[in-house]
């Protein structure tokens, strides 16, 4: 379900938040979905599980899951789980990110804008599916 990249400056923690984000954002995964136990994914992952651990209770305080006492925890019911102007603020910050990182490569604006718009194009049919 979800895999770690070693080479990636991101913890491993934030590389499972954001995994479990894209899945549920891209309708990989849906509400009421049940997600692999604590213990579970931190022996298929091969990682510490208090990592998981962390992981999860962050995407739970964000809304993303929801615990059921004595079941484990589900993909909670969509909702806004940012106010408007935070979901802005952290566009603003990801796009300023996304630009400051692609402009050292050296490619003209319109081929990074064709491939961006090619990998939205390819995550639309997963969450319509």
């Amino acid at each position: 379900m979800i895999q770690i990249t070693t080479g990636d400056p991101r913890p491993i923690g934030r590389q499972i938040v954001d995994a479990v984000r894209m899945k549920i954002a891209t309708g990989e995964i849906d509400p009421g979905d049940q997600l692999p136990s604590v213990r579970g994914l931190a022996q298929q992952l091969m990682i510490n599980p208090n990592t998981v651990a962390k992981a999860y209770a962050e995407l739970t305080t964000e809304g993303w899951l929801e615990s059921r006492q004595g079941m484990g925890l589900y993909v909670a019911a969509p909702r806004q789980r940012l106010s408007d102007a935070e979901r802005g603020r952290r566009l603003d910050d990801a796009v300023g990110r996304f630009v400051n990182d692609v402009i050292p490569l050296g490619f003209p604006p319109d081929e990074v804008e064709a491939r961006v718009a090619r990998e939205f194009r390819q995550l639309v049919p997963r969450k319509t599916a």
